[in-house]
């Protein structure tokens, strides 16, 4: 049966990537809104950069203006006085952090997720009319269910979710909207031997009590997909209606699908070969709405796709580096130049990321791509977003992630080979975004970059005379009309002008 709340507004030619932790922040996705496409907030890590935000002061008061708009006001408020640091911490503070998700994470940190993605749509969604989406990993299980309810909570127009088959989670939307509970069942890395039933994790809008609206919008959903096979079983077995597919290819940046043959080159790097493209015919015949995804940044590219049938492209690289996304200024300026200079290089390493997918790093100094700052690296988990749920011989559930300490992964029954060349993830793309964690050495938490395979060649994105470029930019690039995007603050630490 047909939601009616579904919304009926026209498809977007082009939609920006939803790049974590923060790269896709609220101001990249309301710049690419306004201008009519689809901007894309990252719901990944919300709850962290939600809170850091607020240590940092909320200088210009966004976040408190947000939440000062939340229904879910009792939640606000404790979010608020809990995490809120008039002036900011002190340089050499450290963030508090917030608790680690599990099957039954504490009430506080349901609380702060929820307000947390509400914050982010609702600061993506300020201001125009433009449509709005939130992206989310199949990986990254545990915050999803109030990730998605707190984004229902700003009326988010579009859910975009890949790395996995996420066939659960069109149902999560149509009970939400509903004001019903919803459940997801939960990957759990099981003890041979142990006949344990499935665990679930569960979230109940009814618990925020008067306050949590009885019905929601019901957004559309967009399935992240690099096989057509994937595509066919999200269309006919998901728990709900799906309404399109983002079909992203291996030059992809971030995390990518794993080669079907498994061989490597000379470096280490997966080799996709002929098996690995994706039947397009086949997407055709599903009669769904799709979008490409993978070095698409030209107007040539644009029109290739829709000649191909598709209604438009997916971009990530391009926004990544434009002014308007959330990676930390100086670092843009360095990777900019870099890509000028023809030095900067895109490497997909198949061991780097804890959920043994490839995934693409570019090769920028003082980041964990260099061998002797990963090494530098005090091994530590204490943000947890890529911890993998394991049976213990008890029976009862455990968690572990390969970048932790080894001791620590070896301990809990990890394979001390999966720990070799594993890097944090999540610590090293928050600092990307400007809000590592402060060391007690004075340091921060060094960075993590990653790009397309294009990244090589983002200086063609840079207009005459300068030496950066915004998201009008890159919609003119793509030959696209350019409506009312907002301007964007210069800031200080970027190279301005030739």
């Amino acid at each position: 049966m047909e939601n009616p709340s579904v919304p009926d507004s026209p498809l977007p030619v082009l939609i920006q990537g939803g790049m974590g932790i923060g790269v896709s922040h609220w101001k990249l996705a309301r710049a690419v809104a306004r201008t009519g496409q689809l901007g894309v907030v990252s719901g990944t890590a919300v709850n962290s950069l939600l809170c850091r935000r607020l240590q940092e002061g909320d200088p210009e008061g966004d976040v408190r203006r947000a939440l000062a708009a939340c229904p879910l006001r009792a939640a606000a408020e404790r979010l608020l006085a809990r995490y809120f640091v008039p002036g900011g911490l002190p340089e050499d503070a450290p963030y508090r952090l917030t608790p680690l998700y599990s099957l039954r994470s504490p009430r506080e940190l349901t609380e702060i997720t929820v307000v947390a993605a509400f914050v982010e749509v609702f600061l993506a969604k300020e201001g125009h009319d433009g449509p709005v989406g939130i992206n989310l990993l199949e990986k990254i299980q545990l915050p999803t269910l109030p990730t998605l309810y707190g984004a229902m909570l700003a009326d988010v127009d579009y859910v975009l979710m890949g790395a996995g088959i996420p066939r659960a989670i069109p149902g999560v939307l149509d009970a939400f909207a509903s004001g019903q509970a919803a459940e997801l069942r939960i990957e759990i890395a099981e003890q041979p031997g142990i006949d344990a039933p499935p665990e679930t994790a569960r979230f109940d809008p009814g618990d925020f009590g008067e306050t949590a609206p009885r019905t929601l919008r019901r957004p559309r959903f967009l399935a992240v997909v690099s096989a057509a096979a994937v595509a066919l079983t999200l269309a006919r077995k998901a728990s709900g209606r799906v309404d399109g597919f983002v079909v992203e290819g291996a030059s992809a940046g971030g995390h990518n699908a794993p080669p079907r043959g498994g061989a490597r080159d000379a470096q280490g790097q997966p080799i996709y070969g002929p098996r690995d493209e994706v039947d397009l015919a086949a997407i055709r015949a599903l009669g769904l709405p799709f979008w490409l995804a993978g070095s698409f940044a030209s107007a040539e590219r644009l029109r290739e796709a829709q000649a191909a049938g598709a209604q438009g492209v997916q971009l990530g690289t391009a926004f990544a580096f434009c002014e308007e996304s959330g990676v930390a200024p100086e670092l843009r300026a360095r990777i900019v130049a870099r890509s000028l200079s023809g030095s900067l290089e895109v490497f997909t390493d198949a061991r780097v990321s804890p959920t043994g997918l490839p995934f693409k790093v570019a090769t920028v100094p003082g980041t964990l791509s260099e061998p002797d700052v990963y090494e530098a690296r005090e091994r530590r988990c204490d943000l947890g977003y890529l911890r993998q749920p394991y049976r213990r011989e008890d029976g009862s559930v455990g968690y572990r992630c390969p970048a932790e300490p080894v001791a620590d992964y070896v301990r809990k029954g990890g394979d001390p080979a999966d720990t070799v060349g594993r890097k944090c993830l999540c610590n090293g793309l928050l600092a990307t975004a400007g809000l590592g964690q402060r060391l007690p050495t004075g340091e921060t938490e060094p960075p993590i970059v990653t790009g397309g395979a294009d990244l090589a060649t983002l200086a063609t994105l840079l207009p005459q005379g300068r030496l950066y470029y915004g998201v009008e930019d890159v919609l003119r690039l793509l030959g696209l009309p350019v409506k009312t995007a907002e301007p964007v603050a210069r800031d200080a630490n970027s190279v301005t002008d030739i």
